[in-house]
């Protein structure tokens, strides 16, 4: 691009968008497209912009012109059943969901391309559950033009492997389909197998399953027996997606719902999580299917730390204990008098 007075510019074709704001008219809009040919009427509009010069296209420029960069890196930012603007506007170029699901995003490259300082490339947070058409990040180099070798870094960037536990990908955005559609619940606890207490958790845990089309294929009520539990996991982790235990899981050293989950081979993360509420929510794998207690936050609080794993389980994404220790950044709700979860920052992740 080069620069030239406004007079001097009729003729030529304007090198990029060119933005009209209104505050009082609350308009922002694009007055001039880029490759506009300027016309002498065209003269007056452009200084009411505030534009005594402006740049038109220079065919011998050796800098990377804003669309041309947006337009290079796309391709690979946009991972599985992610989709994107065909052409950018006003030099971004946004990505969207291609379907329902679970946003992933590659933290460690979408920060490493930001450090370059040229780029701009915001997205919505990590394990974001999105729906189809939702827009999820947005591309753009904050000048007009830039050098090559941005692009080319940014390219080296999206290209190589990921490593660390907040980047378990090699594409820097995507989105997980929900595929694991059947779960298992077992309710344990003495007051409520023999009837004393009303069982309150069933009713809560379906609910949340259902929001996200998960069926609750098989369902039973325990005494706090420990052989019983074991072999009642066992059996249920035969004909589900993923396992639910609920109800007498305590912090007691004798709690017999973790215990059994231990007796049948289930490899516990750890004992709970940072999140609260919530934070005696325990998961593990048995057989790489997800087996998980939530406990009695779940009955008091809207959301707890099972809200924040829940998507993750249907998504049939792995969790693992490397990660938990950064939840406890954000981990502690804001107990709002009004709950917008997930439009808020509990458990939400980078």
């Amino acid at each position: 691009m080069r620069k030239v007075k406004v007079e001097e510019a009729i003729g030529l074709a304007i090198a990029h968008d060119m933005t009209e704001v209104n505050v009082e008219k609350k308009i922002k809009r694009v007055a001039f497209k880029k490759r506009h040919i300027i016309q002498v009427g065209d003269v007056d509009k452009l200084k009411s912009l505030g534009r005594e010069n402006i740049f038109v296209f220079d065919e011998h420029g050796k800098e990377v012109h804003e669309d041309e960069a947006a337009l290079t890196l796309a391709p690979l930012l946009a991972g599985e059943n992610i989709v994107y603007d065909k052409e950018p506007r006003e030099g971004k170029i946004s990505f969207y969901a291609a379907i329902d699901g679970l946003f992933k995003v590659d933290a460690e490259k979408i920060i490493a391309i930001n450090r370059l300082a040229i780029p701009s490339l915001p997205t919505i947070h990590n394990n974001f559950v999105v729906k189809k058409g939702k827009q999820v990040a947005a591309f753009r180099i904050i000048p007009l033009t830039c050098k090559p070798e941005t692009v080319e870094k940014s390219l080296k960037i999206l290209s190589r492997k990921s490593s660390g536990t907040q980047s378990q990908q090699d594409q820097a955005l995507t989105v997980k389909p929900f595929v694991s559609r059947k779960a298992a619940l077992i309710v344990t606890g003495n007051e409520v197998f023999s009837g004393r207490i009303e069982d309150k958790f069933t009713g809560v845990i379906e609910k949340k399953l259902e929001a996200f089309g998960v069926e609750l294929v098989v369902k039973t009520i325990l005494p706090d027996e420990r052989e019983v539990i074991m072999e009642k996991i066992i059996q249920f982790s035969q004909t589900s997606d993923f396992l639910i235990l609920t109800g007498g899981t305590s912090v007691d050293p004798d709690d017999a719902t973790k215990a059994a989950m231990r007796d049948a081979g289930v490899e516990l993360l750890q004992a709970g999580n940072p999140i609260q509420p919530g934070n005696n929510f325990t998961i593990g794998y048995l057989a790489e299917k997800p087996v998980c207690a939530v406990p009695a936050a779940a009955l008091f609080f809207k959301i707890t730390a099972f809200d924040i794993f829940l998507p993750r389980l249907v998504a049939d994404d792995p969790i693992i204990a490397e990660e938990l220790a950064a939840l406890s950044i954000g981990g502690l709700c804001h107990f709002c008098e009004v709950c917008r979860y997930p439009i808020c920052p509990f458990g939400q992740s980078f």
